[in-house]
């Protein structure tokens, strides 16, 4: 895996992947995703695929997966991220509570390569409900 980012102007940069798709970031413009946001959304489908994923495997016809991710920051440079919940929000026909809770948990403990990389330094958290 490759990537590339390239300064446009001001605080604006453009990133590249290996697979030639790209996104436009920006610090302090609401038009663009600042960098950090794009590290919550990155945990948010990281995860969501492993939860979708792990109802699959365990037979579970789920229909929809949403993932609503909260966030505390330090207030002071470097802004980290100090604390991340991830909500699951998952629908389906006759889903198992307890194979959902499994599921949530294993992507966050086990699974979630972006969610195990900010665990290091953050309070990682999750929750879930089926809609």
């Amino acid at each position: 895996m490759q990537a590339e980012v390239k300064w446009i102007e001001d605080l604006k940069f453009v990133g590249k992947t290996d697979k030639n798709q790209e996104i436009t970031m920006a610090s302090g413009d609401s038009t663009y995703f600042s960098p950090m946001e794009m590290v919550l959304m990155a945990a948010g489908g990281c995860s969501s695929v492993d939860v979708v994923d792990g109802l699959k495997e365990a037979g579970q016809a789920v229909t929809a997966c949403n993932a609503k991710l909260t966030t505390e920051r330090r207030e002071t440079a470097p802004r980290i991220f100090t604390q991340v919940n991830i909500h699951f929000e998952v629908s389906g026909d006759n889903l198992d509570p307890e194979i959902v809770a499994k599921v949530a948990a294993d992507s966050l403990e086990k699974y979630c390569s972006v969610c195990l990389m900010l665990g290091k330094g953050i309070e990682m958290t999750h929750s879930w409900e089926i809609i």
